[in-house]
C-alpha cells in the first residue's frame, strides 16, 4: 500500500519540533521537513513522485500519475499560490496534489474519491494523509462502530457515511474538495465550478458532449501509455526469489511464484469498458508493450470461469467476444482459465486494507488475473457509474419539464419485464414514481428513509419484479442498502439519528438524479480503492480510466437525454472507438455480465458455506451489536440454498467480519519513535482476551 502522509502544526518551536520529530511514519521518504514536514511512505516509482519548487518556501507535490511536464506544474503552482485550486485538478491522470505556499498547506482530493484524503487532529494541529489507517495509528483511534453501521446499512448515502471513516476521530475530504491547513487549523473547500443559481448552465449537444469524452478517455490512455515503463528485477532482487532451484533459472522462478509481465496490459472481458480502453490502447501511436523492443503488443487478459455452470452459454459468448476483439495486430490475447478454486468466497486470506469493502471475498479470483497481466493493467472500473444514467434520473427530467424524453426508458422497462399481464401498467407505475419524487422535497426524502430503517422497510413490495421493480425502489432521495435487513434494531436505530440530523442540517440544493448518481460514484470509487489494496500484486499499478478528473467532468457534461436512452453506455462508446477509427465491432458488444457475476457468487457461496458459518459462530460484528450471529447464519445457508436473497448484502456482511478479524490480529504500526505503539489495535470493539 501507497500513502502520502504530513501534518500542519499549530507551534512551530524548538521543543515542539524535536517531540513531532520523535514520531516518524515507517518506511518513509522525506520531501520537505520542519515546520510542516511531508513524506512518500511505500513502494512509490520514481516518477510516481514529483516535486517542483518555486522558492524555499513555495513548492508542489504530485503523486500517482499526471500528465503535465514540468512547466505545467509550475504554472499550477503559481495559480495555487493566488488560490486558484482548478489548475491542480485539471492535469490528465490521477494523482493527489500537495500545495505549501508559507505555513499554507493544500492537499487536493479527486472528483469520484477513488483518491481521497484524511485528516485528523494531532499535537494540536492537524495530520493529513491518503490512507486512514495510519492517522488511526497515529492518535490510537479506536473503532466507529456508528460509521460501520452506516456503511452497512446505507452504503451509498452521503447522508448517513458523512465525513467520517471506520476509525474515531479521523475524517474524510469529500470528492471534489481540498483541505486547506493554516498553521494546523484546516479547512474543506470545494474546487468544483459552482452552478449558477439564477441561470442554469446549458447543456453540450449530444454529438458535442460524446466528442469530448473520446477526448479525455484518449488522453487518459495516452498518459498511461506515455509513462516509463516499469518491470519486476528478472535477478529476484525484489526479495521474492525464492533462490536457486535445480533446473529453474530467475525467468522460470519468477513464473511458477506469478507476478506481472513488463509493459502495459488491460482487461479484455468482451465488455464495452475494458474492450474500449484496449482497443484505444491499442490504437494509440508509439509501443504499448514492454522494455527493449520486446512484446511491443498491448498484453489483454481474459477471465474464463470454467466453475458457473448455469451461465455457460453467456460465459461462452462473452468470451467469443472477447476473442473478436483481441484479433488485433497490436494485442496479444491471453486466456486465464480457472476453476472452483478462483470462486467468490472460496478463499479468505488475504491482506488489511485500509477500510472495509465487498471486494474482500473475491480479491483472490481477481488477483488470479492480475497476476497475467502487465506492470501497468488499464480496468474499466467506473464506466458504469459514470456514464449510465441513475433511474432516479427519470425525475431530473421531469423536474425539467422534459416528460417526452422519458418514453424510451420506460418502454424499455416495459420490454425487460418479459411480456407479462403487468407490463402493460410499467409506462404509468414507473412516471408515477419519478413524479413522486420529484415532488418530495430533499429533507423530507432523506427523513422518509429515517422512518424505513426505523421500520426495517428495506425493499418495496415487488410490482413487476427484475428491471422494474429496481428501478422503482432506486426512485428515492435515499434508500437502505441490501444489508441492512440483516442489522440489529440498535444499529439501525443508530443509523435512522444521523439521517434524521442530515435531513435539517444538509442542503438540498440540486436534483435527485444527479446527487445521486454523484454518491454511486464516490461509493463505487471508496470499493475500487480497496479492491485495489485487497487484490495488489507486487509490482504492478491497477489504472482505471474512467475515474480521472478529466474523464469524470466529460461524462458529467453528457445531456441526461442521451443518459436515459436504452443502451447508453454502449452507445457513448460505440461512438468513442469510432471517433478514433475503430468500427468494427462483434455481435452483442455492450451486453451486461450482471447474470454470470450472480451466478459465480452464488456457486462461490455454496461451496463456501461451511467456512463462512464457521466465520459467523462469533462473529466480531455481533460483539459490536451490528448483528445476531444467528440471524446471519440462517441467511447465508437460505441463500447457498437458492433463496432469493440480496447477496451484495451477504457479501458486505462476510466482508465487514473479515476486515475487523484482520485489523484485531494485526501487530505493529505505521509509526516509529518514542510516542509510536508496539502493537496498534483499534479498540473498543471485543474484550482483549478475544485477541
Amino acid at each position: 500500500m501507497r500513502w502520502l502522509v504530513g501534518w500542519s502544526s499549530a507551534t512551530t518551536g524548538p521543543a515542539a519540533a524535536r517531540e513531532r520529530r520523535s514520531v516518524l511514519p515507517v518506511g518513509a521518504q522525506l520531501l520537505w521537513g520542519d515546520p510542516d514536514p511531508l513524506w512518500a511512505v511505500g513502494d512509490w516509482r520514481p516518477d510516481e513522485v514529483r516535486v517542483v519548487q518555486a522558492d524555499p518556501e513555495t513548492r508542489l507535490a504530485v503523486f500517482g500519475v499526471c500528465g503535465a511536464t514540468d512547466d505545467q506544474l509550475r504554472v499550477g503552482l503559481f495559480a495555487a499560490r493566488g488560490g486558484a485550486l482548478r489548475h491542480l485538478t485539471a492535469w490528465p491522470g490521477s494523482y493527489t496534489a500537495v500545495v505549501q505556499v508559507g505555513r499554507r498547506l493544500t492537499v487536493t482530493g479527486d472528483l469520484a474519491g477513488a483518491r481521497p484524503v484524511f485528516h485528523t487532529p494531532w499535537e494540536g494541529g492537524t495530520a493529513y494523509a491518503t490512507a486512514a489507517l495510519p492517522l488511526a495509528d497515529l492518535i490510537e483511534a479506536g473503532l466507529d462502530v456508528g460509521h460501520l453501521a452506516a456503511l452497512l446499512a446505507c452504503p451509498d448515502s452521503p447522508e448517513a457515511l458523512g465525513a467520517g471513516t471506520p476509525y474515531e476521530g479521523v475524517r474524510r475530504v469529500p470528492p471534489g474538495h481540498a483541505l486547506v491547513l493554516r498553521g494546523g487549523a484546516g479547512d474543506i473547500t470545494s474546487y468544483e465550478p459552482a452552478a449558477s443559481l439564477a441561470v442554469g448552465a446549458p447543456q453540450l449537444a449530444p454529438e458535442q458532449a460524446v466528442d469530448g469524452v473520446r477526448e479525455a478517455l484518449v488522453e487518459a490512455v495516452r498518459v498511461r501509455l506515455a509513462g516509463p515503463r516499469h518491470a519486476p528485477d528478472p535477478d529476484g532482487r525484489d526479495g521474492l526469489d525464492p533462490g536457486p532451484v535445480p533446473g529453474m533459472g530467475p525467468a522460470e522462478r519468477r513464473a511458477a511464484r506469478g507476478g506481472p509481465v513488463p509493459g502495459v496490459g488491460a482487461d479484455l472481458s468482451g465488455g464495452s469498458a475494458s474492450g474500449t480502453l484496449a482497443l484505444l490502447a491499442a490504437g494509440l501511436p508509439g509501443p504499448p508493450g514492454s522494455l527493449n523492443g520486446q512484446g511491443e503488443r498491448l498484453l489483454a487478459v481474459t477471465f474464463n470461469d470454467r466453475a458457473t455452470k448455469g451461465s455457460r452459454s453467456a460465459r461462452e459468448a462473452e468470451l467469443e467476444r472477447a476473442r473478436s476483439i483481441a484479433d488485433n495486430p497490436r494485442l496479444r490475447h491471453v486466456v486465464v482459465a480457472a476453476g472452483e478454486e478462483a470462486l467468490p468466497y472460496a478463499d479468505l486470506r488475504g491482506p488489511l486494507t485500509d477500510e472495509p469493502g465487498p471486494s474482500l471475498t473475491s480479491a483472490a479470483r481477481h488477483r488470479r488475473r492480475l497476476l497475467a497481466g502487465s506492470a501497468d493493467h488499464l480496468v474499466g472500473h467506473g464506466a458504469r457509474q459514470v456514464l449510465d444514467a441513475h433511474p432516479a434520473r427519470l425525475a431530473d427530467l421531469l423536474m425539467d419539464r422534459r416528460r417526452r424524453h422519458l418514453l424510451c426508458p420506460v418502454t424499455a422497462l416495459a420490454k425487460a419485464d418479459g411480456g407479462s399481464a403487468q407490463s402493460a401498467l410499467v409506462p404509468f407505475t414507473v412516471y408515477r414514481a419519478a413524479r413522486r419524487l420529484a415532488r418530495t422535497p430533499y429533507g423530507a426524502g432523506i427523513a422518509d428513509a429515517a422512518r424505513r430503517l426505523l421500520e426495517r422497510r428495506f425493499a418495496d413490495e415487488p410490482v413487476t419484479g427484475g428491471a422494474v421493480d429496481a428501478s422503482l425502489a432506486a426512485l428515492t432521495w435515499c434508500r437502505p442498502g441490501p444489508a441492512a435487513r440483516w442489522l440489529t434494531g440498535e444499529a439501525l436505530a443508530e443509523v435512522s439519528v444521523r439521517l434524521a440530523d442530515a435531513a435539517t442540517r444538509t442542503p438540498g440544493a440540486g436534483h435527485p438524479g444527479e446527487r445521486r448518481a454523484r454518491a454511486a460514484l464516490a461509493r463505487h470509487a471508496a470499493d475500487h480503492r480497496v479492491f485495489e489494496q485487497a487484490a495488489e500484486v507486487r509490482n504492478q499499478r491497477l489504472h482505471a480510466p474512467f475515474l480521472d478528473n478529466q474523464v469524470v467532468l466529460a461524462c458529467r457534461a453528457l445531456p441526461d437525454t442521451l443518459r436515459v436512452q436504452p443502451g447508453a453506455r454502449a452507445a457513448v462508446l460505440r461512438s468513442v472507438l469510432s471517433g478514433a477509427g475503430v468500427r468494427d465491432l462483434p455481435p452483442g458488444w455492450g451486453a451486461t455480465s450482471h447474470a454470470t457475476h450472480a451466478a459465480a457468487v452464488r456457486a462461490g457461496l455454496r461451496g463456501a458455506i461451511d467456512d463462512l458459518l464457521h466465520l459467523f459462530d462469533a462473529p466480531l460484528l455481533a460483539d459490536a451489536g451490528l448483528v445476531e450471529a444467528r440471524v446471519v447464519r440462517q441467511a447465508l445457508r437460505s441463500a447457498a440454498e437458492g433463496a432469493a436473497l440480496p447477496l451484495d448484502g451477504l457479501a458486505e456482511l462476510v466482508a465487514t467480519e473479515l476486515w475487523l478479524r484482520r485489523l484485531l490480529m494485526r501487530r505493529g504500526t505505521c509509526w516509529t519513535g518514542e510516542g509510536a505503539r508496539q502493537r496498534a489495535v483499534a479498540g473498543g470493539v471485543v474484550p482483549r482476551d478475544r485477541l
